[in-house]
């Protein structure tokens, strides 16, 4: 559905991600089944969470201006926490709940205004109520570990190198879809910049982008991946590499975890090895655990955008707008 493909990636991006949820980083796959079975739908999270590191990680804020765990301040530095115990089946993890309000913000504001949207995302997380998910990445942590100092909004990224940087950039692409590809790019690495000052980022989201621009205009998931992503991933290996596990590829050949350098290829092959079927796609990025959400970016967008997502993968937080004529 090319002249669609941009309502495909932001709804395949949400559907990835939501089905992740449940198992966001379990490393140990074993534990992934042995706790969850082989995920067909969107399930709820569980507590405990048998791998959860969540007691590993601190974030004190400095005044109020840094403010952003709330309520639910108390459980980090538990063990056994789920990440997102709070969400529903079907519902999105943080990350993609900040793509909704991106979506949402440029029709309100008839496009894309960097500043208004700080400002928008520093009232989002700085207001109690406005999501219900436990873990925030270190980037927002480091944001406003900066903000809080007194840093002016543009100055608040750090200089993260994970794959959920790219959580926004199908969103963005929807949003912004009837504009030039090269405008399209600028701004997008302008967005993603705001937060993640890091080159490998912005070059994975700037990837991102010119294969989504690729499939809008016609070339299926290989060849706009052999066009545009190259330098990520050899399209040959790929190719050979399909009859083993996924679990062996991205556990042995790519790290499962959120690096960039290691995440976004691994996304790249899925995409590669499950070209033809969107649901097998996101289903097996969800069952190889690790940073299965953010790869979700990667895997959601691209499948969708090349074969559109089925209404029951549609999830009912997204809240996208049907109306494709104004797609």
């Amino acid at each position: 559905m090319p002249s669609h493909a941009f309502l495909g990636a932001y709804q395949g991006a949400l559907a990835a991600d939501a089905v992740s949820m449940p198992v966001h980083w379990y490393y140990d796959r074993e534990a992934l089944r042995r706790e969850y079975g082989d995920i067909r739908t969107y399930l709820a999270p569980k507590n405990p969470h048998s791998g959860s590191i969540l007691w590993r990680s601190e974030y004190t804020a400095a005044n109020e201006k840094g403010e952003i765990l709330h309520d639910q301040a108390i459980y980090w530095g538990q063990r056994g926490i789920h990440y997102h115990q709070f969400l529903q089946a079907g519902e999105n993890t943080l990350n993609f709940r900040l793509a909704t309000e991106l979506v949402d913000f440029c029709q309100s504001h008839g496009g894309y205004d960097p500043d208004a949207w700080l400002e928008h995302y520093i009232d989002f997380m700085r207001t109690p109520g406005r999501h219900n998910d436990t873990y925030l990445e270190e980037y927002h942590r480091g944001f406003f570990t900066r903000y809080a100092m007194g840093k002016a909004p543009r100055k608040c990224a750090i200089h993260d190198e994970h794959i959920g940087g790219l959580a926004q950039v199908a969103a963005l692409c929807y949003a912004l879809r009837d504009e030039d590809e090269e405008i399209l790019r600028a701004t997008v690495k302008l967005h993603v910049g705001l937060t993640h000052a890091h080159a490998n980022v912005l070059r994975a989201a700037d990837t991102l982008v010119r294969v989504l621009c690729r499939i809008r205009e016609g070339l299926n998931v290989h060849a706009a991946i052999q066009r545009e992503a190259g330098d990520w991933i050899s399209g040959s290996k790929a190719e050979k590499w399909q009859t083993q596990p996924d679990t062996y590829i991205i556990g042995q050949r790519f790290s499962p975890a959120c690096y960039i350098a290691e995440s976004m290829p691994a996304s790249l092959y899925l995409c590669w090895k499950y070209a033809d079927d969107f649901e097998a796609g996101i289903l097996a990025n969800a069952m190889c655990g690790g940073d299965n959400c953010h790869r979700g970016a990667v895997v959601g967008a691209i499948l969708g955008a090349a074969h559109g997502v089925p209404e029951s993968w549609i999830t009912a937080a997204a809240k996208i707008a049907q109306d494709e004529s104004t797609s």
